[in-house]
């Protein structure tokens, strides 16, 4: 890993950057736009949106006027809970993609397991979602699919009647949720994992022993918590505004951690955890 250019081979052979730019939260129009231009400018070639952040219209225009040619950048965007089932995910991917402005999506995950309004159905849900998926993913419309939000057992469960595995799960995961039994699954089966919210939005960067070991490695808080990530085999999505730390997010490839420390650092225990429960859904 040299770079945020850097990639990894997916279960199905595609590559993708090792970090990725998230823009969850982020406000669409100017501020979206401008971020993700700063972060491509930064050497970023990876982004990620959902159809709910309704920001795709912004990162696919700051895409395309990156002036980096469309091959370089991977893209990904999710499907929201209220668009499931065959038919609506091949609506809704439509739709996705007349506002990014692309001819395909890199990555096209099913934003959370459908749980909490279809307590009775939301197995034969998921895998309708699922198929509709598959058949994007056969007819080139997406490089990549996989699932986010998805604990061991949905994973199961949807792969048990899948013809084609998720390449990614994109989840919570930062020291102080280390999300165990879903990390060791996806390990099992080849799924790549990404992390989602990798401060804990902003929490873990006043945790004390993270102060301590940028002194230690002449870093800030937020670069050991990036390189935790990478030196533990997942996919950070951080994101910013702010010109100077979208940069700073990105010079993290220039030290490594020991052995040792990575262990300190896995052994935070804060209740660090921002995100709703999958189980638990409330939509």
């Amino acid at each position: 890993m040299e770079s945020p250019q850097s990639t990894i081979k997916l279960n199905n052979g595609c590559r993708i950057p090792v970090l990725g730019f998230g823009t969850f939260l982020m406000p669409p129009g100017d501020m979206a736009y401008d971020s993700v231009r700063a972060a491509l400018d930064a050497g970023y070639r990876h982004i990620d949106t959902a159809s709910v952040y309704k920001n795709e219209s912004d990162v696919g225009r700051a895409v395309r006027d990156s002036g980096i040619p469309r091959g370089e950048i991977f893209v990904t965007t999710k499907l929201w809970n209220d668009d499931q089932g065959y038919e609506p995910t091949l609506k809704a991917f439509q739709k996705s993609l007349e506002k990014l402005g692309l001819d395909y999506v890199d990555l096209y995950l099913i934003h959370w397991p459908r749980i909490k309004r279809a307590p009775d159905d939301w197995v034969r849900l998921d895998r309708e979602t699922w198929d509709a998926m598959q058949q994007l993913y056969e007819d080139g419309m997406i490089k990549a699919i996989g699932v986010s939000n998805f604990k061991a057992h949905h994973l199961e469960s949807l792969m048990e009647m899948s013809d084609i595995k998720p390449m990614i799960n994109q989840i919570e995961l930062h020291p102080g949720l280390l999300q165990q039994e879903t990390v060791d699954f996806c390990r099992k089966y080849d799924i790549a994992i990404e992390a989602w919210g990798p401060f804990s939005r902003g929490n873990l960067l006043k945790a004390g022993l993270l102060n301590d070991m940028a002194a230690k490695y002449g870093k800030t808080p937020a670069q050991i918590c990036l390189r935790w990530h990478l030196e533990n085999g997942f996919i950070p999505l951080p994101k910013s505004v702010t010109p100077s730390r979208i940069v700073e997010n990105t010079e993290i490839f220039d030290f490594s951690i020991s052995a040792d420390d990575l262990a300190l650092i896995s052994e935070i225990d804060i209740d660090t955890g921002t995100g709703y429960d999958p189980d638990k859904v409330a939509w």
